[in-house]
């Protein structure tokens, strides 16, 4: 995986994480406010994966369309 699909990823994770209603259309610095605001609640990254893990066990039937929401918003901002 190249970085910037790392980088990618980690956005899509702290979005996912972030306090964004789903759905709702964002604009560059509001997304990275909520990214950086998600990386810090959940100790980084990996605490906003371990969100994303977590609710994919417990809310599937939320945390897949959250995370589909969550990818084409930082395909539409971040590419």
């Amino acid at each position: 995986m190249s970085a910037p699909d790392v980088l990618v990823n980690a956005r899509v994770e702290a979005v996912f994480a972030s306090d964004l209603t789903t759905g709702a259309q964002v604009d560059r610095p509001r997304c990275d406010a909520a990214i950086r605001a998600a990386i810090q609640t959940n100790g980084g990254v990996r605490g906003c994966l371990e969100q994303l893990a977590t609710e994919y066990g417990e809310h599937p039937e939320t945390a897949v369309p959250r995370s589909q929401w969550a990818r084409r918003l930082v395909d539409h901002l971040y590419r």
